[in-house]
């Protein structure tokens, strides 16, 4: 008898134990939130007396009216992004280490690109265009196949930048290599960042920004074969319509996982058969999500910690809105609302990026809000933006957050939040469809 309760009291400790270091690590992933759910803005010269007296300077900040917001968030963008080109392009001496949008020189020429869609600074488009051409150089011998990692992210890109700036002989060569020079091997796994779907990603991109059949149907239509036959080959027999695996591990996030090879899907034009597979896809990671509303980073995982676009409810979340919006469905909008309240309490990553950071959580909030006009979400993009503009730096500084293994990189560093900054200034305009990054 007194064994059996030593064992039992040694099974609750390690019960114990696994709870509280979970809820540790959970804390010492991200900030709490202790904003308002909601602030209204200031809309007279009275109340924005009050508001300056205040020494809140991020309730200060959520107070003002929009366009002044957006004001002080451009002229943040417009800094960040000379930081990044100075770090990253000119003290670099103008040579490419790495070329990825990821945390390379081709996320710098993006965040170009961007600025220029905001300000139709010409610069910009030029600087963009000279960083593009040096990454054309670096990667000419890269097998790697996709958007945010690979060659083809380089040529997209570039010929998106071309037709800008009106030069059709370049145009035509970057379409040319995409065309030609861009091949898929047969091992070639079926994720985002490495995979066929970050290959499709960047012929979706090509589409939307140079014409449609830019890259034809018929080339697309032989890779969405491909993932759906791979799909098929590992899914759990009446479980999950679609399964797949990236370094033997079956993920469910936006990376390398199940929620990044959806949205990419939900691009694609599908046969009836493959919508279902879709959608009994997304039903199945509802239906196995978490009982905090969070999702798991792999299929079997008991670990409740990752809140990140990579791994976790925001990557999902941003699918679950796409899949509102194409198949009118009312239990994906209401499955991403219920992500997006995983991301509002526990997304204050104590990183920047957009990758695992505050920065690729607040599309979440941006995604919903462009879908549904509910003023809430917008307030929460403005909360979690504020936050990252008044505190981040600070912060970063004092060693309680985290600046990124590549601190001025698109996707971990502050050259996300810079993207992010451009995208509220307008968030109704604010789609992925320009974006391509983060799927909205």
């Amino acid at each position: 008898m007194k064994k059996s309760l030593e064992i039992k009291r040694s099974k609750d400790l390690s019960s114990y134990c696994k709870r509280n270091l979970t809820n540790r690590d959970m804390a010492e992933r991200h900030f709490p939130n202790d904003m308002p759910n909601y602030l209204p803005e200031i809309t007279t010269a009275v109340d924005e007396a009050a508001t300056e007296r205040s020494k809140d300077s991020l309730a200060n900040l959520l107070s003002l009216p929009y366009n002044r917001l957006s004001e002080r968030l451009k002229t943040s963008a417009l800094e960040l992004k000379h930081r990044v080109v100075t770090e990253t392009w000119e003290l670099s001496g103008k040579r490419v280490h790495d070329y990825t949008v990821y945390t390379g020189a081709l996320g710098t020429a993006y965040l170009l690109f961007k600025a220029y869609q905001a300000t139709n600074n010409e610069n910009d488009l030029k600087l963009c265009s000279d960083i593009v051409r040096a990454c054309d150089s670096a990667s000419r011998d890269s097998g790697r196949v996709t958007f945010i990692c690979g060659r083809a992210g380089v040529c997209a890109l570039g010929a998106v930048v071309a037709k800008h700036a009106g030069d059709e002989r370049l145009l035509d060569s970057y379409l040319t290599q995409f065309k030609e020079k861009i091949k898929l091997p047969s091992d070639l796994p079926y994720e985002l960042l490495y995979g066929r779907a970050g290959f499709l990603w960047a012929c979706s991109f090509l589409n939307k920004h140079i014409g449609k059949e830019t890259i034809s149907a018929g080339r697309m239509r032989a890779v969405v074969d491909e993932i759906i036959k791979g799909g098929k080959r590992l899914a759990h027999r009446d479980k999950c319509s679609l399964m797949y695996e990236w370094h033997g591990k079956k993920y469910w996030g936006a990376a390398h996982g199940m929620a990044g090879i959806m949205h990419v899907l939900m691009d694609m034009e599908l046969k009836p058969n493959e919508v279902e597979d879709v959608k009994g896809t997304l039903r199945y990671m509802i239906k196995n999500r978490f009982p905090s509303g969070n999702y798991p980073s792999s299929e079997g995982s008991e670990s409740d910690r990752l809140v990140h676009w990579c791994h976790g409810a925001p990557g999902v979340a941003l699918t679950l809105v796409k899949a509102a919006e194409v198949f009118g469905d009312q239990e994906f909008l209401q499955a991403a609302m219920d992500a997006a309240e995983v991301v509002w309490n526990r997304g204050l990553l104590k990183r920047v990026g957009i990758c695992h950071g505050i920065s690729g959580n607040t599309y979440v909030f941006l995604s919903l809000y462009r879908l549904t006009g509910n003023v809430q979400y917008l307030y929460r993009a403005k909360a979690f933006a504020c936050f990252l503009h008044e505190k981040a730096q600070k912060l970063i500084s004092e060693g309680k957050m985290h600046g990124g293994d590549r601190p001025c990189s698109l996707f971990e560093g502050v050259g996300g939040m810079a993207y992010l900054f451009f995208d509220m200034i307008d968030p109704s305009e604010a789609s992925c469809q320009n974006l391509k990054l983060l799927f909205i």
